[in-house]
């Protein structure tokens, strides 16, 4: 079983599938001193919208992270370690028609292989990266300093639960916050949506992109009568793999009212 099978993924709508199969173009031993030892494979990924090629190295084995996460208290998938559409079509929309002003303090929610990191980097962001699992940061970094030379601040923690070492590294908040396809599961609503009021700073936006799972509309939904303001667009792609090519991802560019 993979990451990519239907029955991993709890949402009814469209899903992206087994992105792996997006002509591998090298393989190497997963230790690049930084820790992560799986076998890896190097993706190339095309942002559709702006025409850029970022090069991604994700994990050859995904089953091997299955059977580690079998024994995660949180019960919490390794989806990180596949390509999905929303991750491509946020960092498309980064470099392209949602421009970062360089220095500006963002922070990434579930940073998975690292590709919306890399298009912030590139746009001038100053980043934190959030993710549940080490691993994915491992690699969001190492795909970071590979396309930008450049890596982001990562923390690894519970978003559903975050601890004061997270609060005092949040300060007065972020200007940006990004995510892109979080919502799996209809737990993870309404604690992510504590946590983006919490955390937006005053005037500030952030950018959520999904491919239409049940959880990340009820989430839009509780922020509509939380009184934000949401300006959404869609894009179809293409994606890498061509099992994903009916998938379109919707990018919300929300904005509390009082910003």
């Amino acid at each position: 079983m993979t990451i990519s099978d239907h029955s991993l993924d709890p949402a009814a709508g469209p899903v992206a599938t087994n992105a792996g199969e997006s002509r591998p173009s090298a393989t190497e031993p997963g230790d690049g001193g930084d820790g992560f030892d799986d076998p890896l494979v190097l993706e190339t990924v095309r942002l559709p919208r702006s025409g850029r090629t970022l090069e991604v190295w994700r994990p050859d084995d995904t089953d091997a992270l299955l059977d580690r996460a079998a024994d995660d208290p949180e019960q919490n998938l390794p989806y990180w370690a596949e390509i999905w559409p929303s991750g491509i079509a946020l960092a498309d929309a980064l470099v392209s028609s949602d421009p970062i002003v360089p220095g500006t303090r963002t922070l990434e929610i579930g940073s998975g292989l690292g590709i919306t990191a890399t298009a912030a980097l590139l746009a001038g962001a100053d980043l934190l990266c959030l993710d549940y699992f080490p691993d994915s940061l491992t690699l969001c970094r190492r795909n970071a300093v590979r396309n930008t030379g450049r890596e982001p601040e990562t923390l690894a923690m519970n978003w559903r639960q975050p601890d004061e070492t997270f609060w005092e590294v949040a300060g007065d908040g972020f200007p940006l916050i990004l995510a892109a396809d979080v919502l799996y599961e209809g737990r993870d609503v309404v604690p992510l949506a504590g946590l983006v009021d919490r955390l937006l700073a005053p005037g500030g936006l952030f950018l959520l992109a999904h491919p239409g799972r049940p959880p990340a509309l009820r989430f839009l939904e509780l922020l509509g009568r939380r009184g934000w303001q949401d300006i959404a667009t869609t894009h179809p792609g293409p994606w890498p793999d061509p099992k994903d090519e009916e998938v379109i991802v919707a990018l919300h560019r929300l904005h509390r009212r009082d910003g």
